[in-house]
């Protein structure tokens, strides 16, 4: 592949159409709560990295499945409208996949997803995929919102066919000890750390331990993001933080996904990986600044912008 421009980001994930109601405050058990908006929008973790990695300046490809009803024809328009490559994402019977959020006052979210149309993405499909894919990038951003049976395959593919894999483990779900080998960088959140290591992540120090509970177990390195306490990055020479772009939180949904995205772009641009880290974080803090999930996520500019000042 000598010559060849592998500047691009390989997104395989979900995608779902996201219904947010916004309140001033969660909903008691049992108790019906008057909110103060609503949006409807395209969504789900691997849709959101793609157009998170689209619009950092990466040409993106996205592997993925919807259904043939109204929200797979919302999702793929969305889609495009971002810039995303959606040659490789299958329209399959039956319904898309949708995630139901709310959001209160302080920006804290909470979802519960139905994969509908996710669970359909297989085997081939992916394998295909990522080989047809490998000429032209060089970083695959993945996610444990796809069928659990694929990950080792996805990771594997990508490892054989020489691309970068970055494994965003959320939701966080046990993966067999296989899966870590096949990983050059993963990208945990506090609470996802502490359910995959047991290890409660309160401090540097502690996100540093569960940084290296991954290390032990083959991960090339690891960045652990904690909010408002920035990003730890662990890896066998070294540890550090990265701090957090202070910004007025007003809705936290996608944040991560924004900040994956951009991440994966930074590096498939060539960039080191500690220019990508304050990349990535700039476009989570601007996401965050925003309603939403995939309208909030930042351009390469806005990106620029915040770094500038």
């Amino acid at each position: 592949m000598s010559g060849t421009n592998r500047s691009g980001v390989l997104v395989v994930g979900s995608v779902s159409a996201d219904l947010t109601a916004f309140s001033a405050r969660p909903p008691e058990p049992g108790e019906t709560l008057r909110g103060d908006s609503f949006s409807l929008a395209l969504g789900g973790k691997g849709a959101n990295q793609a157009v998170a990695a689209a619009r950092a300046g990466a040409s993106t490809s996205f592997i993925a499945c919807v259904g043939d009803d109204t929200f797979g024809t919302m999702v793929t328009r969305e889609l495009v409208d971002a810039g995303v490559g959606v040659d490789r994402l299958r329209t399959v019977s039956g319904e898309t996949g949708i995630a139901h959020i709310r959001v209160d006052a302080s920006g804290e979210n909470s979802i519960v997803i139905v994969p509908g149309a996710n669970d359909a993405l297989d085997e081939a499909t992916v394998v295909q995929g990522i080989r047809d894919s490998a000429a032209t990038s060089s970083v695959l951003l993945t996610q444990l919102e796809t069928p659990a049976r694929l990950t080792a395959s996805i990771l594997r593919t990508a490892r054989d066919a020489g691309i970068t894999t970055i494994l965003d483990p959320a939701p966080a779900a046990p993966l067999d000890e296989e899966v870590w080998r096949l990983v050059d960088l993963v990208t945990p959140n506090e609470t996802e750390a502490r359910m995959l290591t047991g290890i409660v992540v309160d401090s540097e120090a502690s996100a540093v331990e569960a940084g290296r509970w991954f290390l032990d177990r083959g991960v090339g390195a690891v960045l652990v993001t904690r909010g408002g306490d920035g990003t730890t990055l662990v890896t066998p020479e070294r540890a550090e933080t990265f701090p957090v772009i202070e910004v007025d939180a007003v809705d936290t949904t996608a944040a991560g996904d924004a900040f994956a995205g951009a991440l994966g772009a930074a590096l498939a641009g060539g960039g080191s990986l500690e220019a990508a880290i304050r990349f990535g974080a700039a476009a989570g803090a601007l996401a965050v600044s925003k309603r939403g999930a995939s309208p909030s996520i930042p351009t390469a500019a806005e990106i620029e912008e915040l770094l500038a000042s």
